[in-house]
Formats: C-alpha cells, sequence, structure tokens
C-alpha cells in the first residue's frame, strides 16, 4: 500500500511488553507506510520518546520498570505527544486514572490492530489539521476572559494560557463553536473523537472534568461547560 501526505514520515513508538503485540502492531502500521519504533518497558518508553520524537506513542499500561501512568505523567510534563494507552483490563478506574494522566485515547486488550490504526490516523489528521497555513488570527473565538485559537490550537484564559491535550482542545472546540446546544455524551464521542467510537461513553465525563478543572475557578460551579441532567452537556458563552 502506498502512503498518503498524512502517513509519509510519521514516526509511532509502540510501548508493550509482549513481543507480539510489538510485532503486530509494527506490521499494521508499517503497511500504513508509518516509521515505527518500540520499547518493552517504563524506562524504555522514555529514553525512545526522547530519541525518536514521535507523532504519536501506543502505551501499554502495564509495564515492567515504570507503569504506563508514571510514563505518561513523564512524558505529559515535557510533551504534548498524542497518547494513545492500552490496558489487558476493562476497569473503569484504570480508563480514569490514564485519562486524568495525559492519554489521549483507551484501548481495552484484545483490540482489533485494525480499530487501532484507525485510531492513530484519526488523532494524526488533527495534527496535520493543526500544521497547515494560517488563517486570519480573526478567527478565534472569544467568550469573555477566554478565548480559543483554531488556528494556533491555544487557549487563553484571562490572557494567560492554558495548556490543554489534544483531545481536550477538540472537545472544547467543538462545544464552544455550537454555543447553547446541547449535547449527549455519545453524540461527542462521534464528533470528537472522529471516527465511530465504540469506548464508554465515561471518556466524555473525564474530558469535561478535566476541562473545569483547567478552565473554571470553581469546577463544581461551571461558568462554561454546563451539565444538562439526563441529557448531555453544553457550551454557555
Amino acid at each position: 500500500m502506498q502512503p498518503d501526505v498524512l502517513t509519509a514520515q510519521r514516526r509511532i513508538l509502540v510501548v508493550d511488553d509482549e513481543t507480539s503485540v510489538r510485532e503486530v502492531l509494527t506490521r499494521y502500521l508499517e503497511r500504513e507506510g508509518y516509521s515505527v519504533e518500540v520499547a518493552a518497558d517504563g524506562p524504555g518508553a522514555l529514553l525512545a520518546a526522547a530519541a525518536a520524537q514521535p507523532d504519536l506513542i501506543v502505551l501499554d499500561l502495564m509495564l515492567p520498570g515504570l507503569d504506563g501512568l508514571e510514563v505518561c505523567r513523564r512524558l505529559r510534563a515535557q510533551s504534548a505527544v498524542p497518547i494513545i494507552m492500552l490496558t489487558a483490563r476493562d476497569e473503569e478506574a484504570d480508563k480514569v486514572m490514564g485519562f486524568t494522566t495525559g492519554a489521549d485515547d483507551y484501548l481495552t486488550k484484545p483490540f482489533s490492530p485494525a480499530e487501532l490504526v484507525l485510531r492513530v490516523k484519526a488523532v494524526l489528521r488533527r495534527v496535520a489539521a493543526a500544521s497547515a497555513p494560517a488563517q486570519p488570527v480573526g478567527n478565534a473565538l472569544r467568550f469573555g476572559a477566554l478565548s480559543i485559537s483554531p488556528t494556533f490550537r491555544r487557549v487563553e484564559l484571562a490572557g494567560r494560557p492554558v495548556e490543554l491535550t489534544a483531545k481536550e482542545f477538540d472537545l472544547l472546540f467543538f462545544v464552544a463553536r455550537h454555543p447553547g446546544q446541547v449535547f449527549t455524551r455519545s453524540q461527542l464521542l462521534n464528533q470528537v473523537w472522529d471516527y465511530d467510537y465504540y469506548g464508554d461513553v465515561s471518556t466524555v465525563t473525564v474530558h469535561i472534568s478535566r476541562l473545569r478543572e483547567k478552565l473554571e475557578p470553581d469546577p463544581a460551579q461551571p461558568r462554561y461547560i454546563k451539565t444538562v441532567w439526563g441529557v448531555g452537556y453544553k457550551f454557555e458563552p
């Protein structure tokens, strides 16, 4: 298969202590035209990430040396590289912890390698869009002290930058473009995650909670992202 412009020169780091998982994912990703680096433990993941500067990391939760949560936490302290986390356990607490430490997506083993490839493509499409030629600066959305710039994928609150993960920015920008409109969690999964997402809708709940912690003076009494009980969420302009 000939690589397209989104896969050409893109480097993926696959971190998993199972040789078979690393080999299968490497085969599927290389078939799509990606360049793949691998690591088998937590310390190796940090070294490989620093050396390879990947465009995306596929990170197993259960790793020797340092577990995936600690690796994710350390990566997030210095980089916004997208992270798709893998786990052998379908525990909601694990998912919440993964998203809280900065993971952009989550897959439970066993999973389809083809589905992982789709998720990788979806994330990298957003990265490519963020690198597109600049648009007029005037396209920023402004709501009082809150400013959201899709051109530079930048959020400011009262003039100070707010650090968001790629998925947090996508979610905020989507609801802010539809002020007052109520979305269910399933609708937000389909719209923001950019593919037919079959995961738990608690994914949205966790991301909304993280956005409120970063944007709201009092997350328990949100100013911008309101809960519509029994339905979902809406952005209040």
